[in-house]
Formats: structure tokens, sequence, C-alpha cells
């Protein structure tokens, strides 16, 4: 698993990602699927509550490569036509070749997640 020094960077890619939370709680969302000289920095991690009547929990996860997953929101309720910040710019991550963020939900459908992220290439 290579660690890129991002010192030396090639190319920044801004990227955003929405998806469906179901209430399998290990769903992938996103991931580092391991090309060398890649880090993914995550900026914002939004979660919204679509359906209009209903509070639904919210669980996000970072899977180190080879690892477990750690939360870093665990069942968080989410009001409903509701929006939870789980991550801003201000406290953003990196994901390393082999990780991921995977998430999931109280209730199929009712929320939806963005990530907004960068690639950030130093090759």
């Amino acid at each position: 698993m290579a660690n890129p020094n991002i010192v030396n960077v090639t190319s920044i890619l801004g990227k955003t990602l929405q998806a469906a939370l179901t209430t399998t709680l290990t769903t992938e969302l996103l991931a580092n699927a391991g090309s060398s000289g890649l880090v993914y920095k995550i900026n914002t991690i939004l979660v919204a509550n679509i359906d209009g009547t209903n509070a639904a929990d919210a669980s996000i996860l970072i899977t180190k490569s080879g690892g477990s997953p750690v939360a870093i929101a665990s069942t968080i309720s989410v009001p409903a036509d509701s929006t939870l910040t789980v991550l801003s710019k201000n406290t953003s991550l990196y994901l390393e070749e082999g990780d991921n963020i995977e998430g999931g939900a109280s209730a199929n459908s009712d929320l939806v997640v963005t990530i907004s992220y960068e690639i950030i290439s130093s090759s």
C-alpha cells in the first residue's frame, strides 16, 4: 500500500458522489481502489433525510486497508426533511490506497449521502 507524497501534486480532480443509504450498514460508498500514487481528500459528507415524516438513523464508517470499519458517525438521528453534516472542509480526511467509506441507515432509501472529494495524484 502506497502512501503518496502530496507535496509534488500533478493533478487534483474534484468529484461528488451521491447514493441512497440502505439498512446494510457496511455498504461501500467510496473506495480508493488501490491505484498507486492516488490519495482521496474527503472534504464533505452530508446525509439528507428525504422522508417528509419520519426521522432515520445514519452511520458512516471508514475502513483502512485490511482493517475493520470504524465509525465516524454512529446511529445519528436525522430528522425528516433535514440534513446532517458528518464531515466538513474544516475536518477533512484522507483515504489512502485500499481505504473506503461505508454507510448505512435505519430505513431503506430515506437517507441520501453526498460526498465531496478530490482525487490527488502525485505521479
